[in-house]
């Protein structure tokens, strides 16, 4: 990429490996084609966070912007090198990991984070009893909701052990890493339906607050699309991150693949 700056390379760590998700479980994994069990997408991105906070400081984290959409697995244990390059003011990203392109996105700083109404956006419990997974799943137009979640303390250092985040930002000013949004965003699909294997494909994230270390998150998200794509079930979230349900901390639109192709054939 023209204009590229220092690449930035992790060892790219699988952290659901025990998790819900099969598809982080190598076996499983391998019966849907790839190599071994995926390294979520959510850690893929938070990697991809690393040098918009490089280049902008606090300031991405209060107001930044970043999208990503994943093409090819990341795998434990492999190194995964974001590549960043200067683009009309903001920043061009790739993930490369094995010689192959595995993510691509791009990451902005407004001039002020946007307004946001939170009463737009409907506060909504997790489901009480989850239905299994099914083509009906995912209501277009229906509110989603996660229960809360929080890193203090040493939770937050192991995230940032989780993640390879080497930037001293997030401990010396107490923050939280905006990779815990997109954990959050996950529980929208896992607190809600009991899924099978599912694949977290792309997400878009602007930013409205840095997120205080002691901060109890959770997500309100609407269902905007459903639909079949090659076989795939496709789910489309919009919604918002709050913490302590009064203060937003970003807007964010996700896309997975909560039924596989084989899965939704079965």
């Amino acid at each position: 990429m023209a204009g590229e700056i220092a690449a930035y390379a992790v060892e790219a760590f699988n952290t659901a490996k025990q998790s819900e998700n099969k598809m982080h479980d190598d076996s499983v994994a391998r019966r849907f084609g790839f190599a071994g069990g995926l390294v979520p997408g959510v850690e893929v991105l938070a990697y991809m966070v690393h040098q918009p906070v490089a280049r902008w400081g606090r300031a991405f984290l209060e107001r930044g912007l970043i999208e990503a959409r994943f093409i090819k697995p990341v795998y434990d244990g492999e190194v995964a090198e974001v590549r960043a390059s200067e683009a009309g003011g903001g920043l061009d990203l790739e993930v490369m990991s094995q010689g192959q392109l595995c993510a691509t996105g791009s990451a902005s700083l407004a001039a002020s984070a946007p307004d946001v109404v939170l009463a737009e956006y409907c506060e909504v419990l997790p489901a009480a009893m989850r239905p299994p997974v099914s083509a009906e799943s995912f209501a277009v137009g229906s509110w989603l909701g996660t229960a809360p979640r929080a890193w203090p303390g040493q939770a937050a250092t192991s995230y940032l052990a989780e993640i390879r985040e080497r930037d001293p930002i997030y401990a010396s000013e107490r923050l939280g890493h905006p990779g815990m949004l997109q954990r959050v965003m996950n529980r929208l699909l896992v607190d809600n339906v009991v899924l099978g294997p599912w694949i977290h494909v792309g997400s878009r994230m602007q930013l409205l607050s840095a997120i205080e270390e002691t901060d109890e998150i959770t997500a309100r998200g609407r269902v905007v699309a459903n639909y079949d794509k090659k076989g795939h079930r496709f789910v489309e979230i919009d919604a918002l991150v709050v913490a302590n349900g009064t203060r937003p901390l970003a807007q964010c639109h996700h896309v997975a693949i909560y039924q596989p192709r084989a899965q939704a054939a079965a």
